[in-house]
């Protein structure tokens, strides 16, 4: 029989717009070609996902890979490989690295280092800033460019717009949906002093829920009054939550999986391994972001995977700096939640793949569906793993799950066609693209 299909991904469970089923996919030429059965003597390639689930590949759309200038934490490459060991097909990638990704020349030279080197798809935001705020409708639609991303609260790095003035110049330029770190940057600074020396049970204290809360209403007023869109990452607060119920046609939602899963205990445990921005908080923030996944408040998961090495994260407290890893942890740790009956598969493939899709207008992207690029998270859901450190491929080689059992695990990562990841091991080189968006296709 004439070979039809480069690949077929054999008798898995697939989970998808249309429900779950076991079917068949068929690859060619690095796209979805085909779903339902198929004789495999039609394809070079059969991949026998007997038993597991196949997934719409997952999309991480906020990672920190600290390249350039910061590559003694991690760079393109290691922060692509924790991605693809942990079922991660594309991530977009932070602009708070050394020189920051503010301008053209910046973007162009990311999107270099990334092509070919990275294991995963990527793009990259790009820094909104005082000084390139007139170059923004630019920026935004340059190839690899997520879109435009602010901290109105300092965090790692230098890029700081704390200002209403500042924020609304720059909005008032975007056309995409722009992300933002929200917390108030003036309430940080007078509270300086609620930072206990040695003790990063502080943190939460110092960087208070009024902190996030007073800046998601500053920045919700702002986007209203220029009639822009904003993406609110990692959010923490039970306040915001209930905040941002009637807000939803301004704002879309991120959360992390530390949010959902760490509460303020874990500072006793692990100390400053646990200290991130904006903090992990007590339980009933925690319990209120689940309200909100379940009310379908919350747009995507986002892994904010920020490394330091550990000898950075365990200088005394508040020279520890903040973030911790996340991007390989993303998804087993969700899983062990669907697994726990937390949400259920369909509403994580929403967070993970579909909903980045959408609120970000990826092209041929967080859906098997044919024409689609055959990107795809293999998982066992019924898989039982200790996380190690030993595990964990960033740079810094450490993860606040060190120990936690899980059950639910990545078993393959193929990104447009090529099993990067299968069963643990990297099974095919660097073959990373800059990620297509609907509006900032290529012309001509």
């Amino acid at each position: 029989m004439q070979k039809t299909y480069d690949q077929i991904l054999k008798g898995g469970t697939v989970v998808n717009q249309d429900g779950i089923a076991v079917r068949d996919v068929a690859i060619k030429d690095g796209r979805i070609a085909g779903i339902g059965s198929f004789d495999p003597a039609q394809a070079g390639d059969v991949v026998d996902c007997t038993g597991l689930h196949v997934l719409p590949g997952v999309i991480d759309t906020q990672v920190h890979f600290r390249e350039p200038g910061l590559e003694h934490k991690e760079d393109l490459e290691s922060g692509a490989r924790a991605a693809v060991m942990g079922g991660v097909t594309a991530v977009f990638e932070m602009p708070n690295t050394k020189p920051e990704t503010t301008s053209e020349a910046a973007l162009a030279d990311k999107v270099a280092r990334g092509r070919h080197r990275m294991h995963c798809d990527f793009a990259f935001w790009v820094g909104g800033t005082r000084d390139n705020v007139k170059d923004i409708p630019d920026l935004e639609r340059l190839p690899g460019a997520a879109g435009i991303k602010v901290f109105m609260g300092s965090s790692t790095g230098d890029l700081l717009v704390e200002d209403d003035v500042g924020v609304a110049e720059i909005l008032s330029r975007t056309r995409r949906r722009s992300a933002f770190h929200s917390e108030d940057e003036f309430r940080l600074r007078d509270r300086l002093g609620e930072r206990i020396e040695g003790d990063p049970r502080s943190h939460p204290v110092w960087r208070d829920e009024e902190a996030a809360l007073s800046c998601t209403k500053r920045l919700v007023g702002i986007a209203r009054k220029v009639g822009a869109r904003i993406h609110i990452l990692h959010l923490s607060t039970a306040e915001e939550v209930d905040y941002l119920v009637p807000h939803k046609d301004v704002a879309s939602i991120e959360v992390t999986p530390h949010h959902l899963t760490l509460t303020d205990e874990a500072y006793e445990r692990i100390g400053s391994l646990a200290q991130m921005n904006p903090p992990v908080r007590a339980a009933r923030h925690r319990d209120r972001l689940w309200w909100g996944v379940a009310q379908g408040l919350i747009d995507v998961l986002g892994s904010d995977h920020a490394p330091h090495l550990l000898e950075e994260k365990k200088k005394t407290y508040p020279a520890s700096p903040s973030g911790m890893t996340g991007v390989q942890t993303l998804v087993p740790m969700m899983l062990d939640h669907v697994n726990a009956g937390r949400l259920s598969l369909q509403r994580f493939v929403d967070l993970s793949s579909a909903g980045p899709a959408r609120l970000f207008g990826i092209a041929r992207k967080g859906r098997i569906a044919i024409g689609y690029d055959a990107d795809f998270t293999v998982v066992d859901l019924k898989k039982r793993e200790t996380i190690r450190n030993e595990w964990i491929a960033s740079k810094c080689g450490w993860t606040p799950y060190d120990g936690v059992s899980v059950t639910g695990w990545p078993v393959g990562t193929i990104v447009r066609g090529n099993r990067v990841m299968w069963e643990g091991e990297l099974a095919a080189p660097s073959l990373g693209e800059p990620v297509l968006f609907a509006e900032a296709l290529p012309r001509g």
